[in-house]
């Protein structure tokens, strides 16, 4: 799973990065994004324009919003099949922006986990795929959120984590974004590993286990 992730570029440096979409002017460093938190996504709306969603998927038929506690990742495999997803692929896809996120290793024998950082190589920031949805209340009001797309680790990640999230390259945006409905068959070859040649990775300290800890001191190597 992808249970945290960063988002720590400043954001000239993402608008230079993501020259075809619009970001916010100012929003905050953040070194341990945890689920239930606002995250920065790029809904297919057709606005190519970025928002902060809540993370966590909250399916528009939801009777109970606190569903999205569980919806925070979604299994690439099976997203055709699965009542939670199966809708958002076809029609409500998005781009989740982040420079890295975390993962914790088990140790062998023991129930200690070490916590580790995965980044790419040239410390770009890059795009989840995700799916989104918005929920409204009976009182009227409205939550967006939005889930990662989890799938088989690549040669990097495999010692760490028995799954990744997708990080889609570039060329795959217009076609993740389109906002016309989009088949199954068309979409989930997209959802594969990025190439290990081009990630990194470095454990680091437990400090990052709880999300109440969010400053550049989590990144460093342990």
């Amino acid at each position: 799973m992808c249970g945290r992730f960063t988002l720590t570029v400043d954001p000239s440096d993402l608008q230079e990065a993501f020259a075809n979409f619009t970001f916010p002017a100012q929003f905050a460093p953040r070194f341990n994004i945890a689920p239930s938190q606002p995250v920065l996504a790029i809904p297919n709306d057709a606005k190519n324009k970025a928002d902060f969603f809540i993370w966590g998927l909250i399916p528009s038929w939801a009777k109970d919003p606190t569903i999205g506690n569980r919806l925070i990742n979604a299994r690439g495999e099976t997203l055709a099949e699965k009542p939670s997803f199966r809708g958002a692929l076809k029609y409500k896809r998005c781009l989740i922006i982040a420079d890295g996120f975390y993962e914790w290793k088990s140790q062998p024998g023991t129930k200690t986990k070490i916590p580790h950082y995965i980044f790419l190589k040239s410390r770009q920031p890059f795009a989840f795929a995700g799916l989104w949805d918005e929920w409204h209340s009976p009182d009227g009001g409205s939550i967006r959120s939005t889930t990662i797309i989890t799938i088989e680790p690549n040669e990097l990640m495999s010692p760490i984590h028995n799954r990744m999230p997708v990080i889609l390259p570039p060329s795959a945006y217009d076609q993740w974004l389109d906002p016309a409905p989009q088949t199954a068959d068309r979409l989930l070859p997209l959802l594969k590993p990025l190439p290990a040649a081009e990630m990194s990775a470095h454990a680091v300290g437990t400090l990052v286990n709880s999300p109440a800890n969010d400053r550049a001191e989590l990144v460093v190597p342990a």
